[in-house]
């Protein structure tokens, strides 16, 4: 893989080597300083030795990724000094069954900076022949490959978690069978220990990995940058296994990061907030970004009093007050997501008060699901996810439509979200609960965003931003966009694409369920306004897709680019995101659109109620894991055997719509339908019937079609297509009596003309009663 990939043409680059070593958690200590414009402190990951370890020989010939090589940077580590972090869910005394952090049974070294080091491991390098010296020793070191981008990294050492008090628990004797006690290798087996705890202790969990990520540092660990990358060795270390487990990076932001955005809110108040770059995360801290490198996190991250620190994170932060007018903000996850999904928003954040306000569950029967107790009888299939305290297995929170929710804005803007965004909020939140059951996450916060933001909306774990431009005008489009979002919470993030080219699985979901979700919290429309309503959305859309397709380069429209190669990575786990630094790809529709229309059609065929029961069972057995495409077509046609029979089959649907480009061939009932929405248009220009009839071949498909398709011929008086007109009243007389109407009734002297022309050629032949009704339409 190149690692001077150009930024804004090529593939985005995921560099981490995670077939050899899987962050499993990040412990964040952050100071945000907004007269540099830099978030500096520091990282700690804690590591499992990935699968591809066992493959290794003893000098480690299989696991090292990179040579270091000249183009990097190489150095010795660098002296940094971050405060040490004040967590709120532990004392400020580090004490917590009996932890506490100690440097006991190994000679302190720090300097005066804080720096620590023993006579274990020296820190530095001289130059890059200590690196991989292949040719005089024979072997190499291991290299471990983060995924980094426009950081200042200066320092990384090994954490020793052995020297926490209290931490015997996982180093029991019992434990240490074939383990040898070698100190470093003591740390790697406290580390898969606490990793490897069962979900019903997380809580423990999370206040160990916290002790553990105070504990001083054991050595200085030699790293090069490169511009996509991190790269990180232990010298004498030739295999993953022996690596560290534990390291803490020290490093602060550029203040031109491309993660993060440092700007002023409508009210004119600095902020900053990472939204949604095509890097993902990984100019905000040191990371594995391949989605199946699933980990929890926990931040504590610290701004002046004046701030508000909103981060996408399961507990409502409580700040505390610190020393100089600072406060200290701490968030924790503890379901394992990809580092992409982190979300930090620090800026003078306004909460918006909610007014009491019961929602209630809407009660429209034409759209109703069966009963979310049918969700008690799902709780007894197993989860297929890691282990984490899920609430698809809580039976007490089944029957929580509204979740615990939060708005917040710049000042300027709390009387309009007040007004416009809160009253919404339980709606949305009820409709989505009644299509889909349980909510993955157990709160959510929404924030207004600065209006350099540049999309509608953006969903992250227990967060999403809006943007202010969904506020005036009515609820409509604030409706919809929230509703959107929402549905991210099931598809995008409880349940994410193991391969980031199949967007359509986040965003085609997403955008089928808005509407669903829109018309359940529209309680009071009927069933006729609500089909009404979805049939005009869907001729938008259309007409959306068919612009791009026409205006856009073919690669990018097709929605599984890697084809038969989707979800492969390479031996070390690294890959790339095909055309993910594509600058127009931002922009573009065609995952949400051809997505959308795969769903509404296959919807179509299983009847909606069926496979909305479909798509609730798929969350109840994928939820927490990441999938493919095939995971829900096969489940899907084995679940609906009306889709079966239908003649779908997974190669038909990858054939027709996720492996080409262009708008995908409909079936003769969804063309049907298109026409038919298109006749509601009151108007069609030439250059759009004409694109409509080579797209679909019209004059080629069966009779209803072709019906349909030389009503919009008269309606639009398109005289290229009055020979179509012409050959249906003479070869479907069955048909085309209705026809002859809509000829008269424009008083078009060319279509008069056309309806008696065809009339006097096929009278002779035609049924009597058929004549008759026609003469009186005529004469």
């Amino acid at each position: 893989m190149d690692p001077q990939l150009d930024p804004m043409k090529d593939d985005l680059p995921l560099m981490a080597n995670t077939s050899y070593m899987l962050v499993k958690h990040y412990v964040l200590d952050l100071d945000v300083d907004f007269k540099s414009k830099v978030i500096e402190g520091s990282i700690v990951l804690f590591f499992e030795t990935g699968s591809q370890h066992k493959k290794t020989s003893s000098t480690g010939r299989e696991c090292c990724q990179s040579e270091f090589d000249q183009s990097h940077k190489m150095r010795a580590s660098e002296p940094c000094h971050v405060p040490v972090t004040n967590v709120s869910a532990c004392s400020s005394k580090m004490e917590y069954n009996g932890f506490t952090v100690s440097g006991e049974g190994e000679e302190d070294t720090s300097d005066e900076n804080g720096n620590h080091s023993n006579s274990e491991q020296a820190s530095g390098i001289s130059s890059s022949e200590d690196c991989c010296d292949r040719e005089n020793h024979g072997n190499q070191d291991f290299v471990l490959v983060l995924d980094c981008c426009d950081l200042s990294v200066l320092k990384v050492e090994e954490v020793d978690v052995a020297a926490v008090s209290g931490i015997e628990q996982f180093t029991r004797p019992a434990k240490l069978t074939d383990v040898s006690k070698e100190l470093g290798n003591l740390r790697n087996h406290i580390v898969h220990e606490l990793v490897a705890l069962p979900a019903k202790r997380w809580e423990e969990q999370l206040c160990c990995f916290t002790h553990c990520s105070q504990a001083p540092g054991c050595g200085e660990l030699p790293f090069a940058t490169g511009p996509w990358s991190l790269e990180i060795r232990k010298p004498g270390i030739g295999t993953p296994a022996d690596f560290p487990h534990a390291i803490r990076i020290w490093y602060k932001t550029n203040p031109g990061g491309r993660s993060v955005a440092w700007t002023t809110d409508q009210s004119g108040r600095p902020c900053v907030y990472t939204m949604g770059s095509p890097i993902n995360n990984r100019a905000l801290f040191p990371c594995q970004e391949p989605p199946i490198a699933l980990s929890t996190w926990q931040a504590s991250v610290r701004a002046a009093a004046d701030f508000v620190v909103l981060m996408s994170g399961e507990n409502s932060a409580e700040p505390v007050q610190l020393p100089e007018d600072i406060l200290s903000w701490y968030y924790y996850v503890s379901m394992p997501m990809p580092a992409s999904t982190f979300t930090i928003a620090v800026g003078c954040w306004q909460e918006v008060k909610q007014q009491s306000f019961t929602a209630a569950i809407p009660t429209n029967t034409e759209f109703s699901l069966p009963s979310v107790q049918a969700d008690f009888s799902w709780h007894e299939v197993m989860c297929g996810h890691v282990g984490y305290p899920c609430r698809f297995q809580n039976p007490a929170v089944s029957w929580e439509a509204v979740i615990p929710h939060r708005v917040f804005s710049p000042c300027c803007l709390v009387e309009l979200c007040e007004e416009r965004l809160l009253p919404l909020i339980p709606q949305c939140l009820s409709a989505a609960f009644s299509t889909l059951g349980t909510h993955p996450f157990s709160r959510l916060d929404v924030l207004i965003v600065p209006s350099n933001f540049s999309s509608l909306g953006m969903a992250s774990p227990h967060i999403i931003f809006l943007s202010q431009s969904v506020l005036p005008g009515g609820s409509h489009l604030c409706g919809t966009r929230l509703c959107h979002e929402i549905a991210h919470a099931w598809f995008g993030l409880a349940i994410g694409a193991r391969d980031w080219t199949e967007e359509w699985i986040s965003e085609g979901f997403a955008t089928f369920l808005e509407d669903v979700f829109w018309a359940r919290a529209q309680q009071q429309l009927s069933h006729e306004e609500v089909k009404g309503q979805q049939e005009l959305k869907a001729l938008l859309r259309w007409r959306r897709l068919r612009d791009e397709v026409q205006n856009s380069e073919e690669e990018l429209q097709v929605l599984r680019p890697n084809k038969e190669s989707t979800g492969e990575l390479s031996e070390s786990g690294a890959s790339v995101v095909k055309y993910g630094l594509k600058a127009e790809k931002i922009f573009m529709q065609v995952h949400y659109l051809k997505g959308y229309f795969l769903l509404r059609s296959l919807a179509r065929t299983a009847g909606e109620a069926s496979f909305l029961l479909s798509l609730r069972k798929f969350v109840r057995k994928f939820h927490g894991q990441l999938v493919l495409s095939q995971d829900f077509l096969c489940m899907l046609l084995e679940d609906i055997p009306k889709q079966k029979k239908s003649g779908l089959t997974v190669e038909s649907i990858f054939q027709n719509w996720l492996d080409t480009s262009g708008i995908p061939k409909l079936l003769p009932d969804q063309l049907v339908l298109l026409l038919e929405s298109l006749l509601e248009e009151k108007t069609l220009c030439p250059r759009t019937l004409q694109c409509l009839e080579r797209t679909y071949q019209l004059r080629e498909q069966d009779a209803e079609v072709r019906h349909r398709w030389c009503e919009l011929v008269i309606k639009h008086k398109y005289v290229p297509g009055y020979g179509d007109v012409e050959r249906f009243l003479r070869e479907d007389q069955a048909m085309g009596v209705y026809l002859y109407g809509e000829l008269m009734v424009n008083e078009d002297a060319k279509q008069q003309e056309l309806a008696h022309k065809c009339f006097a050629s096929a009278q002779e032949h035609m049924d009597v009663s058929s004549a008759k009704v026609v003469a009186e339409m005529l004469f």
